[in-house]
């Protein structure tokens, strides 16, 4: 074992650098072209829809989301249950939010800077829409998992995280409890 980790050393194994603003910004600033890039593709709303969803897949830390939002029941359930709420959450955040994008053909979103915040970091970007006074996004930053992605999103206040929590609990507690009946919901929802 002594052996290995010398081994390591020797060829030059460090750990991962630490997650800086600028690297918060720029995963932001990726995201941020990966969306206009579908909203001005002029495909349809499916193909559309399944883009935004990778999107969401490349930049969000899905797996502490799709925790979050589930709350307490994802203490609760196995890892295969999990597995399959994560992959039916992951397209229902695509068709949903997609959906809202299609309001930003024609508009820009300027990412302005990060900030330290917390254990993360706040990106901090402004939405220009046609027609509409600009908006005030948040998003939050962490490279917990590994990788630097973002976890949260504020839009003029609203807390994406709470409020898809405050919908996941009450789509949970309309099905009793039953995790594999709100997966099989979310499959067709958004």
């Amino acid at each position: 074992m002594l052996l290995l980790t010398g081994a390591a050393v020797a060829l030059g194994a460090r750990p991962a650098a630490a997650m800086t603003a600028d690297s918060a910004r720029s995963l932001i600033q990726n995201a941020v072209d990966d969306v206009f890039a579908i909203i001005n593709s002029g495909q349809p709303p499916a193909q559309m829809y399944q883009h935004f969803e990778r999107v969401f897949a490349r930049y969000a830390d899905v797996n502490i989301i799709a925790r979050s939002v589930l709350g307490p029941a994802a203490r609760q359930v196995s890892a295969a249950q999990f597995a399959s709420y994560k992959a039916a959450f992951q397209g229902y955040i695509g068709r949903k939010y997609g959906k809202r994008f299609r309001e930003f053909i024609g508009s820009q979103i300027k990412v302005e800077g990060a900030r330290p915040l917390k254990s993360y970091y706040a990106v901090d970007a402004v939405a220009y829409l046609n027609g509409r006074a600009p908006m005030a996004i948040e998003w939050h930053v962490s490279d917990k998992s590994g990788q630097v992605l973002f976890f949260n999103l504020i839009i003029e206040g609203v807390n994406m995280l709470a409020s898809e929590r405050a919908e996941m609990a009450a789509m949970l507690a309309r099905r009793k409890g039953d995790v594999a009946a709100l997966t099989e919901e979310l499959k067709r929802a958004g």
